[in-house]
């Protein structure tokens, strides 16, 4: 391996480790508000939303599934569950769905 791709993965790793370390190291000991806090609990929501619509209105053929599966995920989301499990929880829907038809 070169050493120009060497120091290309380091500075990647660079880039990307960075914004995950400067919030801890900015914040440490602090408190942030209510606000802030409740806007930050609902990001990992929006960011799956805005990942999940376009796929929805481009699926293919089988509309149904694409609504199913955004169905699934907004249900399980509204009721709190984490991330993970709502992720989870709509492939779960989906392949059922799959298996049935």
């Amino acid at each position: 391996m070169s050493s120009e791709i060497m120091w290309m993965i380091i500075g990647m790793g660079v880039v990307t480790y960075l914004p995950r370390l400067l919030p801890f190291l900015l914040f440490k000991g602090a408190e942030l508000p209510s606000f802030v806090q409740g806007v930050l609990q609902n990001v990992p929501y929006a960011t799956l939303g805005a990942l999940i619509f376009p796929g929805v209105l481009f699926i293919g053929e089988d509309i149904w599934f694409g609504l199913l599966g955004a169905s699934a995920a907004f249900i399980l989301a509204y009721l709190g569950m984490n991330v993970i499990f709502v992720v989870l929880g709509s492939i779960a829907c989906l392949a059922v769905y799959s298996y049935l038809i």
